[in-house]
């Protein structure tokens, strides 16, 4: 059965499916040769043309206001789309419209999907760039109507006559393929980018087209997970700007999933990419502090962080310190009077009616700091040590004093006496507490790759 083509161009309210509506459709039928049939409709949107897209398109709501529905006009276009390869500039936007669109009006349809942007860029690399207006004038196609989608349609439908021209390698059979990497890609993200993907635990980076990094994820197998992205046809907004947005990928191998989880963390904090939003949200909150108030009697107290004042330890939540603090007062007898679990004002001092039977301030203040280097010295410094990349190293992450302080690997033959050498062999980095807890969980489910100083030497070897 010979191949036909429908080339398709829409105009919306806003950028995606999920909340915007279609205002004008074109599809131009085109059989491989040439055009053989078109159609072309203004669509009343049911709902407001915001001002900026009438100042893009022209088309404002007394233009739609007598136009037939997209329900109206949805069994023509079902009837022009169906077994038709569906083909548009950046072909996920139109698609992933009419797709749900024809779902709200009662039809289930899915098609292959061929992008002339992506069809473009293997047929004729170099161009200074890829958006039709600017392939247009490169490539000498004339673009009547520019942001209307019946001129829009047919540019595009020339320049797909002249890609099946120029295609002597077979470049747009191959994209069709249904197993092509082409029917799932995001549009300006280069196959060669996805193809040197491993199969292996790390970290990979998206970028925007100016190379800053917009997403970081780990995965435990990195070309599956990067793959899991563009599958799917949610169309919410911030998975279509996603997708836009991606120009490039990046990656590092890491030897364990651990070591990718905290390589995550790091990045997210150091880059803040504007598509990672989970991690964001384990900044600790709250802090230990010691005041002495003007009576000269020290006070424990639980805060809200405050970067002008360093605090003695850091927590995610204030119900995570209060349990320290109400722990360190039953070890050490501390007069519940001055543990707090607000932070005061600076100098403030117990009311009067609390002032009966203080202890000695000076054996109180001694309790005080006796708790304080109890905590601090309780901190324990550790290597957990594990399998490497290759089996010419093994991985490494060094714990000192309770604080993450680094990772990396180390190589199989290097003899290792006690675990604070392994410091010399990792990189740096700035942890959280939420990167301490992640390594203490897999410290305590893996004690036999746990180092401290008196058994290294047994169990490393």
């Amino acid at each position: 059965m010979k191949k036909e083509y429908a080339i398709v161009d829409i105009e919306t309210t806003g950028g995606n499916a999920s909340d915007s509506r279609i205002t004008e459709i074109a599809i131009v039928i085109h059989d491989g040769k040439s055009v053989i049939d078109r159609y072309e409709t203004l669509v009343n949107p049911e709902k407001d043309i915001p001002v900026p897209i009438f100042a893009l398109t022209g088309i404002n709501n007394e233009m739609v206001k007598n136009a037939p529905t997209f329900d109206t006009i949805s069994d023509t276009v079902l009837e022009m789309l169906t077994d038709r390869v569906f083909v548009a500039h950046n072909v996920n936007f139109d698609y992933s419209f009419v797709r749900h669109q024809l779902q709200e009006a009662g039809f289930k349809w899915t098609a292959r999907k061929l992008c002339t942007v992506r069809a473009a860029r293997k047929i004729k690399p170099g161009l200074p760039s890829y958006s039709l207006g600017n392939l247009c004038n490169s490539l000498d196609i004339p673009l009547e109507h520019r942001h209307r989608a019946g001129g829009d349609a047919d540019a595009t439908a020339i320049l797909f006559s002249q890609l099946l021209e120029w295609d002597t390698e077979g470049e747009i059979e191959k994209m069709l393929k249904k197993t092509a990497q082409d029917q799932r890609l995001p549009p300006n993200l280069s196959p060669d980018d996805y193809n040197q993907l491993p199969e292996k635990p790390g970290v990979y980076y998206f970028y925007n087209d100016v190379n800053k990094v917009i997403y970081v994820g780990k995965a435990i197998n990195i070309k599956k997970r990067v793959a899991s992205h563009f599958s799917g046809n949610n169309v919410n907004s911030q998975r279509q700007n996603f997708l836009r947005d991606i120009y490039a990928i990046s990656f590092e191998v890491c030897a364990t999933e651990l070591m990718a989880l905290l390589l995550e963390c790091t990045e997210i904090k150091k880059l803040w990419p504007t598509y990672n939003k989970a991690l964001k949200r384990f900044d600790p909150k709250y802090g230990l502090y010691q005041y002495e108030a003007r009576n000269g009697y020290k006070y424990l107290v639980i805060g809200k962080l405050n970067k002008f004042q360093t605090c003695i330890h850091e927590f995610n939540s204030q119900y995570d310190g209060i349990d320290v603090l109400r722990n360190l007062a039953q070890q050490f007898e501390i007069d519940h009077r001055f543990c707090k679990y607000t932070k005061p004002e600076e100098g403030e001092i117990p009311q009067k009616n609390d002032l009966s039977n203080l202890p000695e301030a000076v054996l109180h203040n001694e309790i005080i700091e006796n708790a304080i280097d109890f905590l601090l010295s309780n901190r324990p410094s550790f290597a957990i040590i594990d399998k490497g990349r290759s089996r010419e190293e093994r991985s490494c992450i060094w714990v000192e004093n309770g604080h993450f302080y680094g990772m990396g690997y180390i190589g199989s033959d290097i003899s290792i006496t006690q675990s604070s050498e392994i410091k010399d062999h990792v990189t740096p980095y700035k942890g959280n507490q939420y990167i301490t807890h992640l390594i203490c969980a897999y410290a305590e489910k893996n004690p036999r790759k746990v180092f401290f100083n008196k058994r290294l030497q047994n169990n490393i070897e």
